[in-house]
């Protein structure tokens, strides 16, 4: 039997590491398009500049998030397939608020011991959901820390880089007193709030079918992938609507995330009511007695992309999204405050 390296002896299996490289190259390399010039294996990964060409005024958008403790209910179920999406559904939207299509994407996954078939599950999700965006998984790192991390679980992160053509940039400079407040619907909780919602749900069960979910397992529903909103924005654009404003509803819920986007003297007003909302999130509340604000203020409650129009664009928006789209409020006059009612 070979001798075991000093470095394997003190937590660290190099071997580990290529071998999760192994297994992950061919998803990554599914996502490279021709402006990919150098991708896995090199030192920096490089991506021709050459569609900055065909914009007038070109701008580079660019955003680094994580899942946050999604990846302990991924622990828990030891499913591992769905949280690379999260990932990457989640920092596409950031960008796309201020009106950017992604361009590529670079990840960071750490844990205590590398498990190569976890490592290169997660890196799947991560390129599956690059590719339906066309954008390309550029680059990455694996990290081997023991002694930082919990044995089984990681930390997942990424960064995204975009671009707009300055002319389409959405800044919310427009939005005034008025606007119709339009929501484009989350597919749960996506990737904040888990914290509490771990808490709350721990000592449910999350195998079997639950009457409050629609007979589905509570684990599937913790597990329901972030919800990317490039398609149906694309497609309002493309029918020329006059977005003013998006909001991507995140940590802090519809309380901090709307007013990030309201110009000086404007607020506004949601209508409660004028949405479905996730029963996940009833049954969150009910369990943990969690006050309705609070709620308001750690989750996206069904509320997943907000879009700020004139307020007679609204029938063309429902014409182009249908069922896909609410009316949730307006836009007043106001110091950036969010009022429910």
């Amino acid at each position: 039997m070979p001798e075991q390296s000093t470095y394997a002896s003190a937590g660290v299996d190099i071997e580990a590491g290529k071998k999760a490289t192994d297994l992950m190259k061919s998803a990554v390399q599914a996502t490279y398009t021709r402006d990919v010039l150098a991708g896995l294996g090199s030192f920096g990964g490089l991506f021709s500049g050459s569609k900055l060409k065909q914009m007038e005024d070109p701008i580079l958008v660019a955003s680094t998030d994580g899942v946050g403790t999604k990846t302990r209910v991924a622990a828990r179920l030891n499913r591992w397939e769905t949280i690379g999406t999260d990932l990457v559904n989640h920092c596409i939207n950031d960008i796309l608020v201020q009106g950017a299509t992604p361009l590529f994407f670079l990840d960071y996954i750490a844990s205590s011991k590398l498990d190569p078939i976890q490592i290169a599950t997660v890196v799947r999700g991560v390129a599956n959901a690059c590719q339906a965006a066309e954008a390309a998984l550029l680059g990455g790192e694996t990290a081997e820390m023991p002694g930082v991390y919990h044995e089984g679980e990681i930390d997942l992160v990424g960064t995204i880089v975009g671009a707009v053509d300055k002319r389409n940039l959405i800044d919310g400079s427009k939005i005034y007193a008025g606007n119709a407040i339009m929501a484009l619907p989350s597919s749960g909780i996506h990737t904040n709030g888990y914290t509490l919602a771990r808490h709350v749900l721990a000592e449910e069960d999350w195998l079997s079918p639950h009457p409050m979910l629609d007979n589905q397992p509570l684990g599937e529903v913790l597990l329901t992938p972030h919800q990317s909103y490039l398609s149906p924005v694309t497609q309002l654009r493309q029918n020329n609507v006059n977005i003013y404003g998006l909001a991507h509803i995140t940590g802090g819920g519809v309380i901090d995330n709307l007013p990030r986007i309201l110009p000086e003297g404007t607020a506004a007003q949601i209508e409660l009511g004028s949405w479905p909302i996730p029963p996940v999130f009833t049954l969150i509340q009910e369990l943990g007695q969690v006050a309705p604000e609070e709620m308001y203020h750690v989750f996206n409650m069904g509320l997943g992309m907000l879009v700020i129009v004139p307020i007679d664009e609204v029938p063309l928006v429902q014409r182009v999204l249908g069922d896909e789209v609410s009316l949730v409020g307006e836009i007043t006059e106001g110091n950036g405050e969010v009022v429910l009612k």
